[in-house]
């Protein structure tokens, strides 16, 4: 006769996870989490190099990568220091690759946009097991303007992005496949830490993964919370562990990026970070943060954000023998639609315990609301970007319910309208030759975007 199971045996039984379900494996889009990112690479490439000079916020972190690239030489001075390392390393590392030209100044960014991509893809996948809406996350995303824009761009922001999303992608995965979690959660703080390296907007979002472990089993009343590893959200790491992994982990690989800045000098003395130390060099890093910045053309509000009403151009000049411009604003379509999907996932996903559609809708708030509270009296819509992963997420669930419930029809028809919107915007997010000096008048359909 077999042995009765003690309440032990039972609390300490394996959870069931993705890896045992053999319809969850056949499902999974990994070929399109591949294959579309590389699609999305090869058309974001087209004039890359396009301007041959550098333009908006390149003319700030070009001449830092190049201090940078000092370091092998005589030396290099220590600019922008408002900002972390390791987006300018990223850059500096292209510039040394492929030369002081405009790809060697964009490849990395194209790269990181390929990997943002493919990431967030892989990430919405192991939160949700959604094949539809994994699909429709990667298409929304490759039309959604924001990621095409700055993928092409050398700035900090793609790179936070790609780091970004792959602490998602392993950080959903290291919840379903428990066996794996371990590592997985290391790789989550490896990720955060490199995100926070590339930009601080990434830091509301660094604290979710640890916050979120410590909810869960707290929520599972444990009577050893600290050291328990039975339950979830990753059975067999305890909070005590995962506080090394989420917590430590992330610090330890945001110092690291700092290294090179102790060989980089001051205007008038040795290094700035060396002098002062790091932490020393965080709080004029602050200050440079909270300075009051002149009022400026294009500074915007989140509630303009929200609405997409207001526009950013880039690029708009006579530039490599035509007419150019580079407009950064989101899909018009699906910016708004994103809306009504967060309003569903909060729906849904109370009634129904579905915690990617509340992860995207938590997200989007911790993401969005920084720019609420945060000391900086002069905004821009590119503050906008990461959010609007979040608000597409919510987009692409909404349309896998679609799919499922029988509107596959409008499934499919929302995701051909971002494409076309896509497709109509195009040569003024990729700096295509435009007839003249008044052709940007064709996309501006509001005024906030001119």
């Amino acid at each position: 006769m077999a042995e009765a199971l003690t309440p032990t045996d039972i609390e300490s039984a394996p959870l069931p996870h993705a890896g045992e379900d053999l319809n969850v494996v056949a499902d999974d889009p990994w070929v399109w989490s591949l294959a579309l990112p590389l699609i999305f690479g090869v058309v974001a490439a087209i004039r890359l190099t396009v301007p041959s000079g550098p333009f908006f916020d390149e003319i700030h972190y070009l001449p830092a990568a190049r201090e940078l690239l000092g370091l092998l030489g005589d030396g290099g001075e220590y600019l922008n220091r408002e900002h972390p390392l390791l987006g300018k390393e990223l850059i500096a590392l292209g510039i040394y690759a492929f030369g002081d030209n405009p790809l060697g100044w964009r490849i990395m960014s194209l790269m990181a946009g390929i990997v943002t991509l493919a990431a967030s893809m892989r990430a919405i996948w192991h939160a949700s097991h959604d094949r539809f809406a994994t699909l429709a996350y990667g298409a929304l995303l490759a039309t959604g303007f924001h990621l095409f824009i700055f993928a092409r761009i050398a700035m900090l922001d793609i790179f936070m992005a790609a780091f970004l999303a792959l602490a998602a992608w392993q950080f959903a995965a290291a919840i379903r496949q428990p066996e794996r979690g371990r590592w997985r959660l290391a790789a989550t703080g490896a990720a955060i830490g490199c995100a926070l390296a590339a930009k601080w907007n990434a830091v509301p979002l660094a604290l979710v993964p640890g916050l979120a472990f410590f909810a869960a089993r707290l929520s599972a009343g444990r009577r050893r919370l600290i050291t328990s590893t039975r339950g979830m959200p990753v059975p067999g790491v305890s909070l005590a562990e995962a506080f090394v992994w989420l917590g430590l982990v992330p610090l330890l690989v945001y110092a690291l990026t700092y290294l090179p800045g102790y060989w980089l000098t001051g205007e008038f003395a040795p290094s700035p970070l060396a002098e002062q130390g790091l932490i020393g060099l965080h709080r004029e890093i602050l200050d440079l943060q909270q300075q009051v910045v002149e009022p400026h053309t294009y500074q915007s509000t989140w509630t303009q954000w929200v609405l997409n009403t207001r526009a950013i151009w880039f690029l708009y000049e006579v530039t490599d023998g035509a007419q150019r411009g580079v407009i950064l604003i989101g899909n018009p379509f699906t910016m708004i639609a994103g809306l009504f999907a967060l309003a569903w996932c909060l729906i849904t996903g109370l009634a129904h315990k579905h915690w990617a559609k509340l992860g995207v809708v938590i997200g989007y708030c911790v993401s969005l609301g920084l720019w609420l509270i945060a000391p900086k009296p002069v905004q821009f819509y590119y503050h906008y970007f990461v959010p609007h992963f979040f608000l597409l997420g919510a987009l692409a669930l909404m349309l896998g319910d679609m799919h499922r419930s029988g509107l596959r029809w409008l499934s499919y028809a929302i995701l051909a309208v971002s494409a076309a919107l896509f497709g109509y915007f195009y040569p003024v997010l990729s700096a295509a030759a435009l007839e003249g000096e008044l052709s940007f008048i064709k996309w501006m359909w509001l005024f906030g975007w001119a």
